[in-house]
Protein backbone atom coordinates (compact mmCIF):
# COMPACT_ATOMS: atom_id res chain seq x y z
CA UNK A 1 0.00 0.00 0.00
CA UNK A 2 2.59 2.26 0.61
CA UNK A 3 4.64 1.65 -2.19
CA UNK A 4 2.13 2.68 -3.71
CA UNK A 5 1.37 5.63 -2.40
CA UNK A 6 4.57 6.88 -3.00
CA UNK A 7 4.64 5.69 -6.66
CA UNK A 8 1.77 7.94 -6.84
CA UNK A 9 3.69 10.43 -5.72
CA UNK A 10 6.39 10.37 -8.03
CA UNK A 11 4.36 10.04 -10.62
CA UNK A 12 2.20 13.53 -9.64
CA UNK A 13 5.65 15.13 -9.04
CA UNK A 14 6.90 13.65 -12.80
CA UNK A 15 3.29 15.60 -14.35
CA UNK A 16 3.82 18.80 -12.04
CA UNK A 17 7.57 19.46 -13.30
CA UNK A 18 6.60 18.44 -17.00
CA UNK A 19 2.90 20.72 -17.11
CA UNK A 20 5.60 23.53 -15.74
CA UNK A 21 9.03 22.94 -17.60
CA UNK A 22 7.09 22.09 -21.29
CA UNK A 23 4.45 25.19 -20.41
CA UNK A 24 2.07 23.47 -21.13
CA UNK A 25 -1.24 25.31 -22.16
CA UNK A 26 -3.56 24.42 -18.65
CA UNK A 27 -6.40 23.24 -21.14
CA UNK A 28 -4.10 20.81 -22.37
CA UNK A 29 -2.59 19.61 -19.27
CA UNK A 30 -3.41 21.83 -16.16
CA UNK A 31 -0.47 20.76 -13.26
CA UNK A 32 -1.98 19.06 -10.50
CA UNK A 33 -1.66 21.35 -7.97
CA UNK A 34 -3.96 23.59 -10.59
CA UNK A 35 -6.11 20.09 -9.96
CA UNK A 36 -5.39 20.06 -6.03
CA UNK A 37 -6.94 23.96 -6.00
CA UNK A 38 -9.87 22.59 -8.33
CA UNK A 39 -10.75 19.81 -5.56
CA UNK A 40 -11.00 22.54 -2.87
CA UNK A 41 -12.46 25.43 -4.55
CA UNK A 42 -15.09 22.82 -5.85
CA UNK A 43 -15.64 20.73 -3.04
CA UNK A 44 -19.07 20.91 -2.37
CA UNK A 45 -19.73 20.30 -6.43
CA UNK A 46 -17.77 17.44 -6.53
CA UNK A 47 -19.24 16.23 -3.37
CA UNK A 48 -22.64 16.28 -5.09
CA UNK A 49 -22.07 14.96 -8.30
CA UNK A 50 -19.63 11.77 -6.54
CA UNK A 51 -22.58 11.08 -4.32
CA UNK A 52 -24.81 9.99 -7.19
CA UNK A 53 -21.83 8.43 -9.28
CA UNK A 54 -21.34 6.19 -5.60
CA UNK A 55 -25.20 5.46 -5.77
CA UNK A 56 -25.27 4.21 -9.05
CA UNK A 57 -22.08 2.40 -8.78
CA UNK A 58 -23.24 0.46 -5.49
CA UNK A 59 -26.80 -0.18 -6.64
CA UNK A 60 -25.38 -1.55 -9.89
CA UNK A 61 -22.60 -3.55 -8.28
CA UNK A 62 -25.67 -5.36 -5.58
CA UNK A 63 -28.12 -6.13 -8.57
CA UNK A 64 -25.27 -7.45 -10.66
CA UNK A 65 -24.07 -9.68 -7.84
CA UNK A 66 -27.53 -10.83 -7.19
CA UNK A 67 -27.65 -11.63 -11.02
CA UNK A 68 -24.59 -12.91 -11.68
CA UNK A 69 -24.95 -15.31 -8.61
CA UNK A 70 -28.56 -16.28 -9.62
CA UNK A 71 -27.51 -17.17 -13.31
CA UNK A 72 -24.84 -19.62 -11.88
CA UNK A 73 -26.56 -21.52 -9.83
CA UNK A 74 -29.43 -21.72 -12.36
CA UNK A 75 -26.76 -22.89 -14.97
CA UNK A 76 -25.24 -25.40 -12.23
CA UNK A 77 -28.34 -27.04 -11.43
CA UNK A 78 -30.71 -27.18 -14.57
CA UNK A 79 -28.85 -28.91 -18.22
CA UNK A 80 -31.68 -27.12 -19.55
CA UNK A 81 -30.52 -24.00 -18.85
CA UNK A 82 -27.00 -24.72 -19.30
CA UNK A 83 -27.91 -25.55 -23.03
CA UNK A 84 -29.85 -22.85 -23.68
CA UNK A 85 -28.79 -19.84 -21.41
CA UNK A 86 -25.18 -20.02 -21.09
CA UNK A 87 -24.49 -19.37 -24.87
CA UNK A 88 -26.83 -16.10 -24.59
CA UNK A 89 -24.90 -15.06 -21.31
CA UNK A 90 -21.36 -15.77 -23.42
CA UNK A 91 -22.89 -13.67 -26.28
CA UNK A 92 -24.20 -11.07 -24.49
CA UNK A 93 -20.49 -10.04 -24.10
CA UNK A 94 -19.85 -9.55 -27.48
CA UNK A 95 -21.90 -6.51 -27.94
CA UNK A 96 -20.41 -3.32 -27.01
CA UNK A 97 -21.58 -1.95 -23.84
CA UNK A 98 -21.43 2.04 -25.78
CA UNK A 99 -23.44 0.50 -28.18
CA UNK A 100 -26.57 -0.33 -25.27
CA UNK A 101 -25.98 2.81 -23.28
CA UNK A 102 -27.99 4.82 -25.54
CA UNK A 103 -30.75 2.26 -25.68
CA UNK A 104 -30.94 1.96 -22.15
CA UNK A 105 -30.99 5.47 -21.65
CA UNK A 106 -34.13 5.55 -24.00
CA UNK A 107 -35.71 2.78 -21.88
CA UNK A 108 -34.62 3.54 -18.49
CA UNK A 109 -34.78 7.65 -18.75
CA UNK A 110 -32.46 9.75 -17.82
CA UNK A 111 -32.61 8.89 -14.22
CA UNK A 112 -30.93 6.66 -11.76
CA UNK A 113 -31.86 3.32 -13.56
CA UNK A 114 -29.98 3.52 -16.90
CA UNK A 115 -27.06 3.97 -14.98
CA UNK A 116 -27.98 0.90 -11.95
CA UNK A 117 -28.48 -0.83 -15.07
CA UNK A 118 -25.52 -0.20 -17.39
CA UNK A 119 -23.15 -1.13 -14.00
CA UNK A 120 -25.21 -4.10 -13.56
CA UNK A 121 -24.76 -4.93 -17.02
CA UNK A 122 -20.86 -4.31 -16.98
CA UNK A 123 -20.50 -6.68 -13.26
CA UNK A 124 -22.84 -9.13 -14.35
CA UNK A 125 -20.48 -11.36 -16.34
CA UNK A 126 -17.15 -11.82 -14.26
CA UNK A 127 -19.57 -12.57 -10.97
CA UNK A 128 -21.67 -15.12 -13.28
CA UNK A 129 -18.56 -16.55 -15.00
CA UNK A 130 -16.10 -16.96 -11.83
CA UNK A 131 -18.98 -18.54 -9.66
CA UNK A 132 -20.20 -20.94 -12.44
CA UNK A 133 -16.29 -22.03 -12.92
CA UNK A 134 -16.01 -22.40 -9.26
CA UNK A 135 -19.54 -24.14 -8.77
CA UNK A 136 -18.45 -26.46 -11.79
CA UNK A 137 -14.55 -27.26 -10.90
CA UNK A 138 -15.87 -29.13 -6.94
CA UNK A 139 -13.89 -31.81 -6.34
CA UNK A 140 -15.29 -34.84 -7.65
CA UNK A 141 -14.33 -36.84 -4.84
CA UNK A 142 -15.64 -34.95 -2.10
CA UNK A 143 -19.13 -34.58 -4.08
CA UNK A 144 -19.04 -38.84 -4.36
CA UNK A 145 -18.01 -38.70 -0.92
CA UNK A 146 -21.44 -37.02 0.28
CA UNK A 147 -23.86 -39.41 -2.54
CA UNK A 148 -22.33 -42.44 -0.82
CA UNK A 149 -23.43 -40.85 2.47
CA UNK A 150 -26.92 -40.21 1.55
CA UNK A 151 -26.38 -36.29 1.01
CA UNK A 152 -29.20 -35.06 -1.75
CA UNK A 153 -27.88 -32.67 -4.82
CA UNK A 154 -29.72 -29.55 -3.16
CA UNK A 155 -27.42 -30.12 0.34
CA UNK A 156 -24.70 -31.07 -1.71
CA UNK A 157 -24.73 -27.56 -3.34
CA UNK A 158 -25.98 -25.33 -0.43
CA UNK A 159 -22.94 -27.58 2.07
CA UNK A 160 -20.17 -28.14 -0.34
CA UNK A 161 -20.14 -26.60 -3.90
CA UNK A 162 -21.25 -23.60 -2.89
CA UNK A 163 -18.55 -23.19 -0.26
CA UNK A 164 -16.22 -24.82 -2.17
CA UNK A 165 -17.02 -22.04 -5.28
CA UNK A 166 -16.88 -18.77 -2.71
CA UNK A 167 -12.82 -18.36 -3.67
CA UNK A 168 -13.44 -18.09 -7.17
CA UNK A 169 -16.97 -15.69 -6.78
CA UNK A 170 -14.45 -13.82 -4.43
CA UNK A 171 -12.49 -13.12 -7.63
CA UNK A 172 -14.96 -12.41 -9.68
CA UNK A 173 -17.07 -9.90 -7.08
CA UNK A 174 -12.74 -8.26 -6.59
CA UNK A 175 -13.03 -7.65 -10.56
CA UNK A 176 -16.45 -6.47 -10.81
CA UNK A 177 -15.44 -3.95 -7.71
CA UNK A 178 -12.62 -2.54 -10.36
CA UNK A 179 -14.96 -2.45 -13.54
CA UNK A 180 -18.46 -0.98 -11.86
CA UNK A 181 -17.48 2.77 -12.26
CA UNK A 182 -16.90 2.27 -16.12
CA UNK A 183 -20.76 1.17 -16.21
CA UNK A 184 -21.84 4.17 -14.31
CA UNK A 185 -20.06 6.60 -15.75
CA UNK A 186 -20.54 5.49 -19.58
CA UNK A 187 -24.32 5.82 -18.51
CA UNK A 188 -23.77 9.17 -17.92
CA UNK A 189 -21.46 10.36 -20.93
CA UNK A 190 -24.48 8.83 -22.76
CA UNK A 191 -27.58 10.96 -21.16
CA UNK A 192 -27.89 12.45 -17.36
CA UNK A 193 -28.34 15.58 -15.75
CA UNK A 194 -25.87 14.94 -12.88
CA UNK A 195 -23.00 12.61 -11.89
CA UNK A 196 -19.07 12.33 -12.45
CA UNK A 197 -19.64 11.65 -15.89
CA UNK A 198 -21.78 14.29 -16.56
CA UNK A 199 -19.86 16.84 -14.63
CA UNK A 200 -16.71 15.95 -16.34
CA UNK A 201 -18.76 16.39 -20.13
CA UNK A 202 -19.45 19.62 -19.08
CA UNK A 203 -16.08 20.56 -17.99
CA UNK A 204 -14.50 19.44 -21.31
CA UNK A 205 -17.10 21.77 -23.06
CA UNK A 206 -16.37 24.48 -21.19
CA UNK A 207 -12.61 24.10 -20.84
CA UNK A 208 -12.35 23.39 -17.45
CA UNK A 209 -10.02 21.06 -17.56
CA UNK A 210 -8.83 21.32 -14.00
CA UNK A 211 -12.25 20.84 -13.22
CA UNK A 212 -12.47 17.45 -15.25
CA UNK A 213 -9.04 15.80 -13.90
CA UNK A 214 -10.29 16.91 -9.95
CA UNK A 215 -13.69 14.75 -11.19
CA UNK A 216 -11.77 11.83 -12.67
CA UNK A 217 -9.57 12.00 -9.03
CA UNK A 218 -12.39 11.70 -7.03
CA UNK A 219 -13.82 8.79 -9.19
CA UNK A 220 -10.10 7.21 -9.03
CA UNK A 221 -10.04 7.65 -5.18
CA UNK A 222 -14.09 6.28 -5.15
CA UNK A 223 -13.01 2.95 -7.48
CA UNK A 224 -9.88 2.06 -5.23
CA UNK A 225 -11.87 2.89 -2.03
CA UNK A 226 -14.74 0.35 -3.32
CA UNK A 227 -12.10 -2.25 -4.34
CA UNK A 228 -9.49 -2.60 -0.88
CA UNK A 229 -13.27 -2.22 1.05
CA UNK A 230 -14.89 -5.32 -0.62
CA UNK A 231 -11.57 -6.80 -1.15
CA UNK A 232 -10.95 -6.60 3.10
CA UNK A 233 -14.92 -8.04 3.41
CA UNK A 234 -13.80 -10.93 1.41
CA UNK A 235 -11.02 -11.44 3.39
CA UNK A 236 -13.11 -11.77 6.27
CA UNK A 237 -15.79 -13.63 4.68
CA UNK A 238 -13.98 -16.13 2.98
CA UNK A 239 -10.89 -16.30 5.13
CA UNK A 240 -9.93 -20.07 3.47
CA UNK A 241 -9.13 -18.49 -0.20
CA UNK A 242 -5.70 -18.92 -1.38
CA UNK A 243 -3.15 -16.28 -0.68
CA UNK A 244 -0.78 -16.33 -2.83
CA UNK A 245 0.83 -13.33 -3.68
CA UNK A 246 0.07 -12.25 0.25
CA UNK A 247 -1.48 -8.64 0.66
CA UNK A 248 0.01 -5.83 -0.52
CA UNK A 249 2.51 -3.21 1.44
Amino acid sequence: MYRGLITAAGLVAVWEAAARLLELPPYILPPPSAVAVALWVRADLLAHHALITATEIVLGLLCGVVLGVGTALLVVRSSIARRWLLPVVIASQAVPVFALAPLLVLWFGYGLASKIVMAALVIYFPVAASFFDGLRTTPAGWMELARTMGAREGAILRHLRIPAALPALAQGLRIAAAVAPIGAVIGEWVGSGAGLGFLMLHANGRMQIDLLFAALVVLAAMAIALYYGLDALLRRLVPWQPQTLGSPR
